[in-house]
């Protein structure tokens, strides 16, 4: 069984050598979580420039669908590079683009014909939706919720309600948008244990918000994340979704599924979306859509789509190398991979599940396919955070050679490759649980 092996203390003198430059060039804004620098990589495993070698499970923060280097998306951009570098979407047409515009409106749920916007991010993707949305239904208030996490462009991060930093210092922000609960009862706080409650806090839009501040009829869109991402890898109730669309229908407001982390496949569905049994109104996609190259995408209803030319554009969106290295993700993702994220994502939940019964600091586990969370609490009776915990314990994976990040006030995600085997999944399990009993015993 391979298994990560750490030659020198981390960080290495490499290691230490280049993080001293970075301090010196790069912008400080970045949240580098641990001393990692990466070299190369193969599949789930990452070699630094000290030669350690490491196990990651967080596929680059949930980008690298198909695993780091998978030949067939490497040989994608290969040929496409000997071709066709850039020509502009914008200005011109090239084959990549239209080919894989034409793919993913043919993937996205619903009967109605699609179209496709490309850009390089999933902030984009969303700042393109937000656009959209105002441009079709010429209204100027939006709904989006507390925890999520839609970009830092400056409308991405007027939706985005994760953390206070990531606003500090920019406001004002754009106008016109109310954040409200996700999932979760806003009478008794209480989330996922009782699934019920999770619909007070859509029952309250109508009878409380519509009726009291701000009128459903200037509502463009509801900006929603099938399962939040930063916020905490959480799950809502199964008629959450459900019963909000309905709301949105009643009221004429779009439903904007914010499926940057969530999608191509992560779940085990090519749209997490899928799930509840909701056909979104407008969808952004990216991170795992070409397994580590820069894009985003916005697709929607062709008759929402109907802006005008030169309303929105992109001079690298939809880039040729980009698009080819989409349409071998998708290739893989139909072929084996979407299966594999529900069978190793039934194994990984199963073990953390295992692994909670022996540990009082771990509270709730929670996921859809491989995308998972464990929370650390200090009393699972009291569900008090355990933040420190959450920060010690990835510090700890670290050093024995596992990749992990948090999310959320106390959570920590797994969301390795679709690629990633049994095996690996139970090394990641191993390691964390050495690192839990160090740290909360």
């Amino acid at each position: 069984m391979k298994l990560p092996q750490i030659n020198t203390p981390l960080p290495g003198p490499r290691a230490k050598k280049l993080i001293k430059k970075d301090n010196s060039f790069v912008s400080p804004s970045y949240t580098r979580v641990y001393p990692l620098v990466a070299e190369k990589a193969k599949g789930l495993w990452i070699h630094d420039v000290d030669g350690n070698l490491f196990l990651d499970f967080t596929a680059g923060i949930a980008v690298n669908a198909t695993g780091h280097c998978h030949p067939h998306v490497v040989k994608a951009v290969a040929d496409q590079a000997k071709r066709l570098l850039h020509m502009s979407g914008t200005d011109f047409y090239y084959t990549p683009q239209i080919m894989l515009a034409e793919k993913l409106a043919g993937l996205a749920p619903g009967r109605s014909a699609k179209k496709v916007y490309f850009g390089n991010s999933g902030a984009e993707a969303v700042e393109a939706a937000f656009k959209l949305a105002r441009w079709h239904t010429k209204r100027e208030l939006n709904i989006a919720f507390f925890g999520a996490f839609h970009g830092r462009t400056m409308g991405a991060l007027s939706l985005t309600a994760s953390k206070t930093i990531q606003k500090k210092h920019y406001n004002p922000l754009v106008p016109g948008i109310t954040h409200i609960p996700y999932g979760y009862c806003y009478r008794c706080a209480y989330n996922l244990t009782y699934p019920q409650c999770g619909l007070h806090c859509v029952h309250w839009v109508e009878d409380t918000l519509f009726r009291t501040t701000m009128p459903a009829e200037e509502v463009a869109a509801i900006f929603v994340e099938p399962i939040q991402g930063e916020g905490g890898y959480i799950v809502p109730p199964p008629e959450f979704h459900r019963e909000l669309y309905k709301i949105a229908q009643k009221y004429g407001i779009l439903y904007v599924a914010d499926e940057v982390q969530s999608g191509m496949g992560r779940t085990g569905k090519m749209f997490a979306m899928e799930h509840f049994g909701v056909v979104a109104d407008i969808v952004a996609l990216a991170k795992g859509i070409a397994s580590g190259l820069p894009l985003g995408a916005m697709v929607a209803s062709a008759k929402i789509m109907n802006w005008e030319a030169g309303s929105h554009a992109s001079t690298f969106g939809g880039n040729p190398l980009s698009c080819q290295a989409a349409m071998a993700t998708i290739e893989l993702l139909e072929k084996s991979l979407m299966k594999n994220a529900v069978r190793q994502g039934e194994r990984l939940l199963k073990g953390l599940g295992a692994l909670q019964k022996n540990f009082e600091c771990m509270g709730d586990v929670r996921g859809k396919g491989l995308m998972a969370a464990v929370e650390l609490v200090k009393d699972r009776e009291t569900k008090e955070p355990a933040t420190e915990w959450r920060s010690q314990v990835i510090k700890k994976t670290f050093e024995k050679g596992l990749l992990l990040l948090g999310c959320g006030e106390n959570s920590i995600r797994f969301c390795p490759s679709l690629t990633v085997t049994a095996k690996e999944i139970d090394v990641c399990l191993s390691i964390f649980e050495e690192a839990v009993k160090e740290v909360a015993g």
